[in-house]
This record gives structure tokens, sequence and C-alpha cells, in this order.
């Protein structure tokens, strides 16, 4: 799948707070100023197994964890010839998100699950979640620490999961070990078959987990002690991706990794990002989209017409540095495509016009037209999503807008 990288602006937030395409070339692995890699199958002196019986060994190795070179990072699980699984598991380095006094954070990932269902699924643990910061180097303070699972997917089914774990075991206020969350089926084809975005939304007064922009489940302060919800939110997280293959909650749902189940299945993360806002008061707009398709006969335009020999719409577009940009945001910066109206780049990340922070200096926009680096392939086309206007502030948009460009299929 071609990638046409970044994350798509959802929100009407002020700051992309950290970020990760993984635009990295083939084969290559994580970026470890970014990233640390969890390796075997306990943390040092933690729990065997993880705390939760899955049977794969993690490594670092590129068989298990790498970028494919279309903007997108695998981890791969791979079973050998004795029937032992390896697999991967990433931690951000950072121990710090969380929501800002009064404001809001977002945690988001797009991604799509290993494409096995039935018996072949069986096993198969993908998940995108959080510790609290303070698991890291200790391993024996769960759950109080708080957990917030983002994602998770058993046993190739159709159903993902997002759930909470706090407070005591066994028991408390999160139910332990079952914690407390939902789940729904996306909307738009199952989590196997294509890529899908879930996130969390998360507040002083409130935790809401998303798939595709739909909230299908929320978790509010007033539902906890005081004391508990504290322990929940006044600290910072950590970021988990990790492929694990059996263990507790697959085998809750009659799944266990097999020699039924299928090889060398691939959880893959177009991106990771944490965006947030200053102020509760702003409110956290839906985006609309507005979607033009490639054609092959883009008229008398003038200007570039092709990126990498892709046609394009080029009333509507510019390539912009190899990447296709809307007119109305035609600058790149990194893999964003912005307006010098409203934004600056800042070392490689936007920030609103003549606030780049740390004494950074804006990078001079890029609006040079260039074919090199997008190619779209048959049945795919583009999609520019935007804030609306509606969402601004005394007329001027105070997010950190982006019109990302992503990769969508008819």
């Amino acid at each position: 799948m071609t990638n046409l990288h970044y994350p798509f602006k959802t929100e009407q937030l002020s700051k992309l707070v950290w970020s990760d395409d993984f635009t990295g070339s083939a084969n290559t692995g994580v970026d470890t100023s970014k990233w640390l890699y969890t390796t075997g199958t306990s943390y040092p002196g933690g729990a065997a197994n993880f705390g939760t019986s899955e049977v794969e060994v993690m490594t670092s190795s590129t068989k298990n964890v790498y970028h494919d070179g279309n903007g997108n990072l695998v981890i791969e699980a791979i079973r050998d010839s004795s029937g032992q699984w390896t697999a991967g598991r990433i931690e951000t380095v950072r121990t710090d998100f969380m929501p800002p006094s009064g404001g809001t954070m977002i945690v988001e990932g797009r991604m799509k699950l290993p494409d096995y269902t039935g018996i072949s699924g069986s096993g198969y643990w993908p998940a995108f979640w959080m510790l609290g910061k303070d698991f890291r180097g200790n391993y024996q303070n769960w759950p109080g620490i708080g957990e917030i699972d983002i994602m998770e997917n058993v046993n190739g089914a159709s159903t993902v999961y997002g759930t909470l774990h706090c407070n005591v075991i066994p028991g408390g206020e999160c139910n332990e070990s079952t914690g407390k969350g939902g789940n729904t089926i996306p909307k738009s084809g199952t989590p196997q078959s294509g890529f899908h975005t879930y996130k969390v939304e998360w507040t002083a007064s409130y935790i809401k987990w998303f798939v595709d922009g739909d909230n299908y489940f929320t978790l509010a302060k007033s539902q906890f002690t005081d004391s508990t919800w504290k322990s929940i939110t006044n600290h910072g997280y950590f970021i988990i991706l990790n492929l694990a293959m059996g263990g507790s909650f697959p085998a809750a749902l009659g799944g266990s990794a097999t020699s039924a189940t299928g090889n060398n299945g691939k959880f893959v993360i177009d991106y990771v990002a944490v965006w947030a806002t200053s102020s509760s008061s702003s409110p956290i707009a839906s985006p609309t989209s507005r979607v033009v398709s490639p054609t092959s006969n883009p008229g008398n335009c003038s200007g570039q017409s092709t990126c990498n020999g892709q046609s394009y719409d080029c009333s509507a577009y510019v390539c912009t540095g190899g990447k296709l940009c809307p007119k109305s945001a035609p600058n790149a910066c990194g893999s964003a495509c912005y307006s010098t109206s409203a934004y600056s780049c800042c070392n490689g990340s936007l920030a609103p016009a003549g606030q780049c922070l740390n004494g950074a200096s804006p990078t001079p926009a890029t609006t040079s037209p260039t074919s090199a680096e997008v190619k779209l392939t048959g049945d795919q086309h583009v999609a520019s999503l935007e804030v609306p206007a509606s969402s601004s502030t005394n007329g001027t948009r105070n997010a950190c807008e982006m019109e990302m460009m992503e990769e969508v299929s008819k």
C-alpha cells in the first residue's frame, strides 16, 4: 500500500506534541530516538510472559519489526520450524504523554491488523496501548499506575476493544483483571482487510475511545473515586505497539496460537501521533472531507500534472517536494502540507505562524513542484481532510491545521 504519509488532522488542537509516520527505508528498524525495543518474554524482574501467558519471544530483529519503505511500520509474527513464535514490541522513549492542565490530549494511530481470520487467526493479539510512566523500571505496580488500551484485537475477529485498567487487582474500581472497557466493529470493513484509525481523547473529566472517528466508549471522572481518578490521570504515559501470540485474552475468547494459526501475520502501522490543546473551552471539531480522484486526463492545467508518473487533478493539488498537497495548503513541512498564512514550519514540525518553540527559526516554505515519491495504484484515490472553518475562533483557526494527505481505497 503506497502511503501519502502522515496523520490527517482530525482535531482542533493547537499542538502536534509527538509523532512518527514511519518513513524509514525498507527493512530498517525503528527510530531509536523515539522508540525502545522490548525483547524477550518479560521485563527485567517482571512477570513471566509479560504477565499475560503470551507465548512469543519479542525481538529487535528487522525480520520482526521493520519499515516497509512505503511509509509503514510492520510488526510481523513468525513461527519457526520448531513451532516457536517471534514477534515485536516497541515503546516510546517518552513517558510524559498526558493532557495539559485544563486541556485535551489525543493519541491516535492508523493501522491494519494481521490479515488472518477464523482458525488461521487464532491466537493473534495486536495492540496499541499506553502504560503509566511509573511502570517503567518497576514492573510490579500494575494496575495502579494505569493502562489505557487504545485498540486490541484477538483471534482475527472483527471486534476491536478499548479498555482502562486501574486501581487494584483483583476487583477494584476497574474490575481487574478484566478492566473497564467497550468494543465495536468498524463500520467500513474489518480491521484485517484495511486500515482504520484508532484513538483516545483524554481530558480532566473523561477518556473517550474512537474508531474511524466514531466514539464507541466513554469513561467519566464521575464513575471513579477522586483518588482513583487521580491515580489514573495525574501522571504521564508511554505508548506501546506490539503483536503478541496466544495468552489470556485470546484464550478467554476461545483462541490460542496453534499449528493451524497462520504464519507471518503482519501488524501494519501507518502512523502514531499525539496532539494537545491548551484550553478545554476550545471544541474538538470533526473533520469534513473533500475527495479529489486522480484523473488520467488532467486537462489544460498549467504546471505539474503527475507525481512520480501518477496523474492527479492539478486544479486542486500541487506536487510539492514529492508529496501531493492541496492548493489551499501548498507548502511542505516534513510530511505535512500547510499554508504560510496560518502556520510556520519549525524544524520539521508545524506551529501557529510565528510561534516556533525553543528559539527555532521558521523554515522557508517549500512549494516547488517535483516529480518523486508519491505513487498511487489502480483503485485508489486521494483524500484531503480539513478542519472546517466553523471550528475556528474569531475567524482564525487556532489549531495547528494540517491539510494532511492520506491514501484511502475507493
